[in-house]
């Protein structure tokens, strides 16, 4: 059989999952709202919503309500899913994406927002 055209190159996909970033982002600001980890993510607001509650449901975190907002805490010492990166902890790749999530928004990109330590909790 011979291919059916030229393969191009895949440019949808990225060495981090969403799932991930959600994670680090809640890391650095335990009361980051959904609508700035969309913004900071790239993504809509429902899907955030969504891997939220994958995240609370898998132990990976728990919310509490705190008036109109949320605070999240990471749980610590919860291990990757998969096989191949089994017995490690999370941890260690959440400090590194969280150190990146609070110096720049995404790919790069200064983040709008500024420091999210730095920034007042309005809003």
């Amino acid at each position: 059989m011979e291919p059916i055209g030229p393969i191009g190159p895949r440019t949808s996909w990225t060495f981090v999952t969403h799932h991930a970033r959600i994670l680090a982002s809640i890391l650095a600001d335990p009361e980051i709202r959904l609508r700035d980890m969309a913004q900071t993510c790239l993504i809509t607001e429902r899907a955030v919503q969504s891997i939220v509650a994958d995240l609370e449901s898998a132990g990976y975190l728990t919310r509490v309500r705190n008036g109109r907002r949320n605070h999240y805490k990471v749980t610590p010492g919860t291990l990757f899913r998969h096989p191949a990166e089994g017995g490690h902890e999370v941890a260690d790749l959440l400090q590194l994406l969280a150190s990146l999530t609070s110096q720049t928004g995404t790919a790069g990109r200064p983040s709008p927002y500024g420091d999210p330590r730095e920034r007042g909790r309005s809003g």
